[in-house]
């Protein structure tokens, strides 16, 4: 609701929060190189555990201990606490970082716009 409001308030451009792909370099503004965010699981394992699509996000090796341990101990899957704590963490940090990238590119857009108006205003 609030990212709403500000785009009305603010004629400044917003990243669409849809796609994730960003206009700008992503080591931009970064002194030592960062590492590419990879699915440490092979495909061919998600296909064989039947992970729907989905489902198939970074944190999705905890997803599968937590499934096996809820298979293991299956009248009883709150006895996987654990599993399931690790993979909501994971679910957690996942999306602050994704808010953080999505707060980057926000304020890369917002300085690219002021430089323009800046230089409009300079012409004019």
């Amino acid at each position: 609701m609030g990212n709403m409001v500000q785009q009305l308030v603010h004629p400044e451009p917003f990243p669409s929060a849809d796609d994730g792909v960003s206009k700008y370099d992503p080591h931009y503004g970064f002194s030592g190189e960062r590492k590419k965010r990879e699915i440490p699981v092979p495909k061919e394992v998600l296909i064989a555990a039947k992970i729907p699509k989905a489902k198939r996000d970074y944190c999705v090796h905890f997803l599968l201990d937590l499934m096996t341990c809820q298979r293991k101990k299956f009248p009883f899957p709150q006895n996987c606490r654990t599993e399931l704590h690790h993979y909501d963490q994971c679910q957690y940090e996942d999306f602050v970082l994704r808010m953080k990238e999505y707060e980057r590119e926000r304020r890369l857009l917002a300085r690219d716009y002021r430089k323009e108006r800046a230089a409009k205003a300079a012409a004019a």
